[in-house]
């Protein structure tokens, strides 16, 4: 079967959508950007197959052994990749403690680290026997980590002298990093089988999957795009610019897109489209973060919170405070001015969301204005708190509009990208 690949490399997350040859969709994938732009790349672009290969699984594995089976397959794949990466984060960190000058506080502080290790292990594997586990994000270095704080206040309360919660963080935080930029090996073949042994199937289920390992995807064509495209190993013509990959994405979505908005995590684009999705008009900040992903990332940090967390918490406010800034560099100090005068964090929070969404209607007015219809793209775009502010606003100022907003929004800009490849290997 011949494939076509979108790589979307922005500055938070690198995104990849594989299509077939009639333009559907048979895989998504996802990572944290990082340092190492090509690794992210390719560990994206191996989720992205990952996904492919669960795709074709399922009309065999649904007809063998009902729909149940395949999410089960599913949940146990990703947790033999948590183990993975979990086993290597632990042989990091035991690594960095044996290199700390002298024995004082060694073998207490990796003790605590196996012990640490040990009941993240045994919590992923409660995870998985949960038939409806708590949400989380869906980055290692996020769910990882969140876990591991939590573990390593409880072993530095129980440990002995030089085992304290600052020194378990730090080593998390120095060694998350080797993590995230090794190569490792977290495919389709490398874990199905073992997640196969977690999962009765029988006979048919094993044929379903040996079908799907063998079954050949070939990549006739890849299109890169995003914040960091020019560092994609691709060819100058296999190059398509954020705009236009995200106007494409957008009216492939929903053909009737007139306007498109993206919220990234470093820039907002503005863009307006034709019929057929080119693109006429666009406007966009790319001097600084303000008002994008990013600066919500920082609130979100500066709050000990997960990013997911920000918008249903601002939900709840009942009086916004009123932000004339979002200067990504002043973030945390704002905040914590607000919180001093006696401020809710929810409304805090609610009004840093309206003035992020302030300063993308600015780019849309400048573009030329809100059509009907209007799709919202980007991360932000599954934010509940910036989607209400938006609606609010749009209304306000435009009147009646459809707005779209995908389950898949944040793949808008790969969604073009591999359409871009599609159209070119056609012409």
């Amino acid at each position: 079967m011949k494939c076509f690949v979108g790589i979307d490399l922005g500055s938070t997350t690198t995104k990849a959508v594989v299509l077939d040859e009639h333009g559907e969709v048979l895989g998504r994938g996802i990572t944290n950007s990082r340092s190492n732009y090509d690794l992210a790349a390719e560990l994206a672009r191996t989720e992205a197959f990952i996904s492919a290969r669960f795709q074709l699984l399922q009309r065999e594995v649904e007809r063998a052994a009902g729909p149940g089976t395949l999410t089960r397959l599913l949940r146990a794949f990703r947790l033999e990749q948590m183990l993975v990466q979990l086993r290597t984060l632990r042989g990091r960190i035991e690594a960095e403690i044996e290199k700390s000058p002298g024995p004082a506080g060694r073998e207490a502080l990796t003790a605590a680290v196996a012990g640490i290790f040990e009941r993240l292990a045994a919590e992923e594997e409660d995870r998985f026997r949960d038939p409806n586990p708590a949400a989380r994000s869906d980055f290692f270095r996020d769910a990882a980590g969140s876990a591991y704080a939590r573990l390593a206040e409880e072993a530095a309360r129980v440990s002995g002298p030089g085992v304290t919660f600052d020194a378990l963080l730090g080593l998390y935080d120095k060694c998350i990093v080797l993590v995230e930029n090794e190569p490792l090996e977290l495919g389709f073949r490398e874990h199905i089988g073992k997640a196969l042994d977690r999962v009765e199937g029988g006979p048919a289920v094993r044929a379903a999957v040996e079908a799907a390992i063998t079954a050949p995807l070939d990549v006739a064509a890849t299109v890169g795009t995003g914040y960091g495209r020019a560092r994609l190993p691709f060819p100058k013509e296999q190059i398509r610019s954020e705009i236009l990959c995200h106007g494409l994405g957008a009216h492939v979505l929903f053909p009737a897109t007139r306007t498109v908005l993206d919220i990234g995590g470093q820039d907002t684009k503005a863009i307006q489209v034709d019929g057929s999705g080119i693109v006429t008009s666009f406007q966009m900040n790319d001097r600084c973060a303000a008002g994008c992903g990013r600066y919500l990332g920082y609130i979100a940090d500066e709050m000990n919170m997960g990013l997911h967390e920000l918008g249903p918490l601002a939900l709840e406010s009942r009086r916004p405070v009123k932000i004339s800034s979002t200067c990504t560099v002043f973030a945390g100090a704002e905040l914590r001015e607000r919180l001093s005068l006696g401020e809710r964090r929810e409304d805090i929070l609610a009004g840093l969301h309206r003035a992020v969404i302030l300063r993308a209607m600015s780019l849309l007015a400048r573009s030329g204005g809100i059509a009907d219809e209007f799709t919202f793209t980007g991360g932000v775009a599954k934010n509940p708190a910036a989607v209400g502010a938006l609606e609010g606003l749009v209304a306000e100022n435009y009147g009646a509009r459809r707005i779209n907003i995908s389950a898949d929004s944040i793949y808008t800009g790969a969604l073009g990208g591999a359409h871009f490849a599609l159209r070119g290997a056609a012409a």
